[in-house]
Order: C-alpha cells, then structure tokens, then sequence
C-alpha cells in the first residue's frame, strides 16, 4: 500500500472514529487530523474538504467489496454485502443519512447498485436485441427501488436483518429481468 494511501486510510478512520461519537456536521478538519496525528496541510494535501473523505470512503470501503457480484447468479450477495457494511458501518452510515453529507450516501448507493444491476441487465440480455436506452431505463429502476429500500431500513433503525430483505427483494425480482428484457426486445 502506498504512503499516500495510508495516510487517506488514517484519515477515513479518524472521521468514522469521530462519527460514531458527533455529527458530521459538527466534526471539523482538526479534530480528524487531531485524531490520526497529522496535520491540516496533509489534510487538504488529499482532499478538499471533509465530504470529499466522506465519499472517498463509500467509493473505496464498499464499491471495492462488490466488483465481483455484477452477474444475475450473483447479484444477491452483492446487495448483501452493501446491506452488511451499512450495518458493520451503522453509526458512521446513519450519521451521513442524516447530515449534509446525505448526498453523498445517496451517490453511494446509486454508483455501486447500478453497477450492479447493469452488469446484470447486460448479461441477461446478452443474446437479445435491447436497445442500451431501456437496459439503462431498467437498471436505473431497479437502482433507484434499491436505493429506497435501504434508505427505509436505515429509517426503521436496521431491525430487519439483511438476509431477509435479499430474500424477500429476490422473490420479488426473480424472472423479472427476463421477461422485461423480452418486452423491450419484442417492441423492437
């Protein structure tokens, strides 16, 4: 690993260190580099500010994670595995909910689900002739139900646990993308 990435981890640590405790609005560059012994200009040196780290953490802790579930057998345990680190990250990923950093989260989310689901739509689609604007359309759809669904069980405070969702979220979309991928090849 190199030493510029070391010192982005020591950064991400003090910051989800410190959002287990205060709000992200209320942690300032000081305090992180306060909490992982370096100083303000290492800070700025990698990153522009505080939300800039924020979603250095969701784009390399979990998109990282899921790059080898982009396949219809798949798919599953790639939404496992997001619902996992939002609960191994709990404190840290409600604190973002529920800050100015929301955004960010959302982008999380968004990026690593349609990967996913892309990824997906293009394999089952792969002997079919569907134009890329109703794969997108579809993997934007199925995208943005995901984003809701996790946003609420982050709402209701994580009760339900993640095997179950992935289970109840499989029933529903199995042979879905199938047959909806076969409507828009037949308008064709």
């Amino acid at each position: 690993m190199t030493r510029s990435s070391l010192t982005k981890k020591a950064l991400a640590t003090s910051l989800k260190r410190l959002m287990e405790k205060v709000p992200l609005n209320k942690v300032t560059v000081q305090e992180i580099v306060d909490d992982c012994e370096l100083n303000r200009q290492t800070f700025y040196y990698h990153f522009q500010d505080i939300f800039d780290l924020l979603g250095w953490i969701y784009k390399t802790e979990a998109v990282e994670s899921i790059a080898d579930y982009k396949t219809y057998t798949t798919w599953e345990d790639g939404f496992l595995k997001i619902f996992l680190y939002i609960e191994k990250n709990k404190a840290f990923c409600l604190n973002t909910l529920n800050s100015l950093g929301r955004d960010h989260l959302d982008s999380f989310l968004h990026s690593i689900a349609f990967e996913l689901l892309i990824g997906v739509v293009n394999e089952v689609s792969q002997d079919m002739n569907v134009k890329d604007e109703d794969k997108k359309f579809m993997a934007d759809f199925y995208t943005l139900a995901f984003i809701g669904l996790v946003i609420q069980w982050m709402k209701t405070e994580m009760k339900e646990k993640p095997e179950v969702i992935i289970k109840k979220l499989s029933e529903l979309v199995e042979g879905n993308f199938v047959s909806a991928l076969q409507r828009y090849e037949k308008k064709q």
